[in-house]
């Protein structure tokens, strides 16, 4: 695609692709973060229900480290699902309070155009540009 094919940034229809964009991107990632605490989290607290039987009854904070150590892979899966979703919230902050960085918006743009150029075949056409 030449410069003359490139849309025009101020066209709004293509400002509007970009930010359905953005949209779909920010679903995926709130979905995966679902995804994970459905599916990742019950099978972690799933093995440390005899821990946690353990802290209702006698909660240190002791009792919490030596559990967690004892249990690397929950304690592993527990901690992915906290720090994806930790950097969704912080991710999705700085879009809404700063805006979107240059580099960002400069590759949902590529991207419009790359699922325009492809048309009807690409699996995001219906959702983007129609």
């Amino acid at each position: 695609m030449d410069q003359s094919e490139q849309p025009s940034i101020t066209d709004p229809d293509f400002a509007q692709q970009v930010q359905k964009l953005h949209q779909l991107t920010v679903y995926g990632r709130w979905l995966f973060v679902t995804f994970l605490w459905l599916i990742i989290a019950p099978v972690c607290l799933w093995d440390l229900r005899s821990e946690i039987s353990l802290w209702q009854q006698y909660f240190t904070w002791v009792a919490v480290r030596y559990g967690l150590i004892y249990h690397p892979l929950s304690t592993l899966g527990l901690s992915f699902c906290i720090a994806m979703t930790v950097s969704v919230l912080v991710w999705q902050s700085r879009n809404i309070l700063i805006g979107l960085p240059q580099d960002e918006k400069e590759r949902l743009e590529k991207q419009v155009c790359r699922i325009r150029q492809q048309g009807p075949t690409h699996p995001l056409w219906k959702l983007i540009c129609q």
